[in-house]
């Protein structure tokens, strides 16, 4: 299953784009650990029965090298959930970084993703289960964009 989402950054591309790759670790720990936290909280509150210590697993996060492109830079990644979580699907995405104006970006992030569970999964995830990964992946990206901001304010300084 495909999606994307995006926010719009009130700061420089270049400031942004640095921040994202300068060092991933300073923006990256953490956040997928509670997006999925934030999925299983969907799926507990749509009535599916978690898995008794599946909010305390944690993900594994893969980032790849940044590729530019004339209009955007892109950097891949890749979550899959520790341990033997079977209800959980592997997620492979790019964040994309591209500029809206000399002081504005836009941070997205496209994803896809394989429903687990085979024939029953895919229904599923037709019926619910997308709109839960949609708001995991949203929230996600929500607080990336957040820390790329606060990082990009430190590199840069207050704006003028």
């Amino acid at each position: 299953m495909f999606m994307r989402y995006y926010v719009e950054l009130p700061a420089p591309v270049a400031a942004i784009e640095a921040a994202l790759v300068q060092d991933p670790a300073a923006w990256l720990p953490g956040l997928a650990d509670d997006a999925r936290r934030h999925g299983t909280r969907l799926l507990a509150e749509a009535g599916f029965r978690t898995p008794v210590g599946a909010v305390t697993r944690g993900v594994v996060v893969t980032v790849g090298r940044a590729v530019r492109f004339p209009s955007k830079l892109a950097m891949p990644i890749s979550w899959e959930p520790s341990g033997a979580e079977p209800l959980l699907p592997d997620l492979d995405a790019d964040l994309e970084v591209g500029p809206l104006g000399p002081a504005r970006t836009q941070l997205a992030i496209n994803a896809t993703y394989t429903p687990p569970l085979g024939a029953v999964g895919r229904t599923a995830d037709r019926l619910l289960l997308h709109r839960l990964a949609e708001a995991t992946v949203k929230r996600f990206l929500d607080q990336v964009g957040g820390r790329l901001l606060e990082l990009a304010a430190v590199r840069d300084g207050p704006a003028a």
